[in-house]
């Protein structure tokens, strides 16, 4: 199944209720204006300003992006002699500028640069502004006489903004700023679950940016942080109702990476324990969508992961019950034609499996 970032599945408030002004930052989430104003003590609003000045006509974020990961800039890094500006991790795998060519003698951070970029970030992927709560009188700010300010909040916007410069980071496998951008991703989810409780759109975003942030440790060789990540994203994905089959799939992946790296450590009774339930997690979502062929072959996946722990742990009689019992599974799975994809990864694991079996069979012949 193809991962779908949660932050997509919420509209933006202002989808239908407002239009796009000129001269407002782009970044920045748009304030309706009263419905009423014409009511006495009619609510106004405060759009936040862009830092630098930036509208929608000038607005870029090119000369703050590094050209090696096509993210914003982390730990500033200037190329000497020809001055082009990187992320340190990017620019430090290169002996000749990326964007020009010339021999880099040596390389100096940019510290002026770098606090731009960080008040840009901090400007408009981070717009704090008040929660007001309307029914609370003393809540309320004034603006002359009968008018009250109410700031509106923009968690999901500035959280999309933010994953959305981790991922082009990971993929560029600058990991440290991946983390950082994470990080505040995480820290404003949680202020909002402090708000306004354990929603599900918040659990299942906070648990999907703690395994992302898993994701990063687990690149650096940091097991011990990862599994941190995994179980926290576990805890909040285990909050939410199971019909959803993009949770229960992120869910499992959590909980099946978890059991690799307690796999990896030689804890094979944890490994196992964490293949398990990733197992019954799948089981229980194909009970409530037969027809969902990805989840069948998740299913698959999981027998195989807990057959080869019981193999290495000596229940070989169970091991080939689990590896058979993933071959008929998908042995039943009948695929259309345009669901080329998912046949080609349901005959790569059943070839798999079938050599587990062909590997018992060798043994025991000896």
């Amino acid at each position: 199944m193809k991962p779908v970032c949660p932050f997509v599945k919420a509209a933006r408030p202002d989808d239908t209720t407002s239009a796009k002004k000129q001269g407002e930052c782009p970044i920045k989430q748009h304030v309706s204006a009263a419905e009423n104003e014409s009511k006495k003590d009619s609510a106004a609003t405060v759009s936040p300003k862009c830092p630098f000045g930036y509208d929608s006509q000038t607005f870029k974020l090119g000369p703050f992006s590094c050209m090696v990961c096509q993210a914003l800039l982390f730990d500033c890094s200037k190329c000497v002699p020809c001055s082009h500006v990187f992320c340190k991790a990017c620019i430090s795998r290169f002996n000749d500028c990326p964007l020009c060519g010339a021999d880099i003698e040596k390389i100096e951070p940019d510290t002026n640069l770098q606090s731009v970029v960080d008040r840009f970030i901090e400007g408009h992927a981070r717009i704090k502004r008040t929660h007001i709560d309307t029914e609370k009188e003393e809540q309320k700010v004034e603006v002359g006489e009968n008018k009250k300010v109410i700031y509106e909040d923009v968690s999901l916007e500035r959280g999309a903004f933010l994953v959305q410069q981790a991922m082009r980071a990971f993929r560029a496998q600058n990991v440290e700023s991946a983390k950082s951008r994470l990080n505040l991703c995480a820290e404003d989810i949680r202020a909002q679950l402090e708000r306004s409780g354990n929603t599900t759109e918040l659990c299942s975003q906070l648990g999907a940016v703690l395994g992302m942030l898993g994701d990063c440790c687990r690149a650096i060789g940091d097991a011990a942080s990862a599994v941190g990540y995994f179980e926290e994203s576990v805890e909040f994905l285990m909050k939410l109702p199971m019909e959803d089959l993009e949770i229960t799939h992120t869910l499992s992946v959590s909980l099946n990476k978890i059991g690799d790296l307690k796999y990896y450590d030689g804890d094979l009774q944890a490994s196992r324990s964490y293949y398990f339930r990733s197992l019954n997690v799948r089981r229980d979502a194909i009970k409530l969508h037969q027809n969902a062929y990805s989840q069948i072959l998740d299913v698959a996946v999981s027998l195989a992961k807990v057959a080869d722990v019981d193999r290495s742990v000596g229940n070989e009689e169970t091991a080939i019950d689990g590896f058979k019992e993933a071959i008929q599974l998908l042995e039943s799975m009948k695929l259309k034609s345009e669901e080329a994809g998912l046949e080609q990864r349901r005959l790569s694991v059943l070839d798999f499996l079938n050599n587990q079996l062909a590997e018992k069979s060798v043994d025991s012949s000896k």
